[in-house]
């Protein structure tokens, strides 16, 4: 069997909570795998095995899969399934941690006594409903702010939030792992993956322009700060459209809807999306 992944909405109870879940199979050969910088953490479950923690990541995580494993996994939103860390998020950056105590024995228990892979993913995301989940109010909301579509200078949020910059960095670092720069950085280059996976515009440059980067060079940049890797190493031939072979549409929807809102503005007159992030080259 080749290595296959299937991507799903999360149950309704942990919608905007949990981006997407999955489970992932592996064949008769060990697989390398990329985990990428996503605003949130992720919890993998390997059916056999002790459910891990991922991230927050601020540059690609590489792992190798063992041959014929079975995982389910979760992805949480920004700021989203922090309890589970039993830490502040920031002392798990770029981390791979093994989950402890009650939660751990929990999902284990869920996932090593399901009948089936689909039954394990269902368990896992009945036990997380009936935890606090929740993250800060303030923190969802500077979330929301920095999706890709909105219009946000990190300078003037502290003030929009009533908060000064310092305590609205911190408060981000305890719930997200990073500064709401860093923050904003991550969820612009999900938008591009978003709309790679859609199938947006003729090429590097739309897409570049409507996430909001300077040029194409600017998000190639980004690309490898985050990735390690450039866009078409990262996606296949076409660095414009994503290559893998898997159907992400699950983890990106909200993404684009968010796009989707701001195009229909833009086209209503309202200013072009190119100018959301202004012109930021770092």
């Amino acid at each position: 069997m080749d290595q296959t992944y299937d991507e799903s909405a999360p149950v309704p109870a942990l919608a905007g909570l949990v981006r997407t879940v999955w489970i992932q199979r592996t064949g008769a050969q060990p697989y390398p795998q990329r985990d990428l910088p996503t605003g949130g953490v992720e919890l993998h479950c390997p059916v056999g095995g002790v459910p891990r923690l991922i991230g927050p990541l601020t540059r690609a995580h590489l792992q190798v899969i063992p041959p014929r494993t079975t995982i389910v996994g979760v992805r949480f939103m920004p700021g989203a399934g922090t309890p589970l860390l039993g830490v502040p998020a920031d002392e798990l950056v770029d981390c791979a941690v093994d989950l402890w105590g009650p939660a751990a024995d929990a999902i284990g228990a869920a996932v090593a006594d399901a009948p089936s892979p689909q039954a394990a993913l269902l368990g896992v995301q009945q036990y997380l409903t009936g935890q606090e989940l929740r993250p800060d109010p303030v923190v969802a909301e500077l979330v929301r702010r920095l999706m890709p579509w909105e219009r946000t200078g990190i300078a003037s949020l502290a003030d929009e939030l009533a908060l000064s910059e310092s305590q609205l960095r911190r408060r981000c670092l305890t719930a997200t792992g990073v500064g709401p720069k860093a923050l904003q950085r991550t969820l612009r280059f999900q938008g591009y993956l978003a709309l790679a996976q859609a199938g947006f515009g003729s090429g590097l440059s739309d897409l570049a322009a409507e996430t909001g980067y300077a040029d194409h060079a600017h998000l190639t940049r980004e690309c490898v700060r985050l990735t390690g890797v450039t866009p078409r190493e990262l996606l296949g031939d076409k660095a414009d459209r994503c290559d893998c072979g898997h159907d992400h549409s699950a983890s990106y929807r909200p993404f684009l809807a968010g796009w989707y809102d701001r195009f229909v503005q833009a086209r209503r007159g309202g200013p072009l999306l190119a100018s959301v992030h202004g012109p930021d080259r770092s």
